[in-house]
This record gives C-alpha cells, sequence and structure tokens, in this order.
C-alpha cells in the first residue's frame, strides 16, 4: 500500500492538488491550466481518488475533481510533528522520525 507522503511527494501530482484547492476542475481544464497530456492527468487523478485525496462528481457529461481537505490536513499534521505513518501487517501505526522540526 502506497502511503499519502508518497501519493504527494510526486510532483505532479502536488501540481494538480495545487490547482484544484480553491474550487473544482475537470480533466480537461486540468489540461490546459497545467499543460499536461489527458492520460497523464486522467492517471494521476485515479491514484489520487484512490488514496482519498480528490473526488469526482458527475456533471452532465463532465466529471469534476476536488480536493478533500481531511486526509491532507492529518497528513500535514503528521509531517510537522515527524511522524509517518506505516502499514506493518496489516495494521496502521505511527512512526516517529527521532528529530522534530
Amino acid at each position: 500500500m502506497t502511503s499519502t507522503f508518497e501519493i504527494v511527494a510526486e510532483p505532479t501530482r502536488r501540481r494538480i492538488l495545487d490547482d484544484m484547492r480553491d474550487s473544482e476542475r475537470s480533466v480537461g481544464e486540468l489540461v490546459e491550466r497545467l499543460r499536461l497530456s489527458q492520460p497523464g492527468v486522467s492517471k494521476h487523478l485515479r491514484v489520487l481518488r484512490e488514496a482519498g485525496l480528490v473526488e469526482v462528481r458527475r456533471d452532465a457529461q463532465r466529471r469534476l475533481y476536488r480536493v478533500r481537505t481531511e486526509p491532507l490536513e492529518v497528513t500535514s499534521l503528521f509531517a510537522a510533528l515527524g511522524l509517518g505513518l506505516l502499514v506493518v501487517g496489516g495494521a496502521l501505526s505511527l512512526a516517529w522520525s527521532g528529530r522534530l522540526p
């Protein structure tokens, strides 16, 4: 299982999340605004959606994506505290980096 930290560490995914920070966007809008390929944007949105970082809604023929802030707030809090999330044997646990920020 890929951690939220690893998913958000990918620069293109951070650009997509940053662009959707204030409003929802369609794939076409993201392609145009970020100058990325449509298949690339769709792939990154799928990863972000499966991780619970974005959600999608249908609007007629379009799918509009928006950021889910709750998982990102928790991830930011853990990072600020020098903590990471680990999955060990199917159980979620915290790991301290050994240093404070």
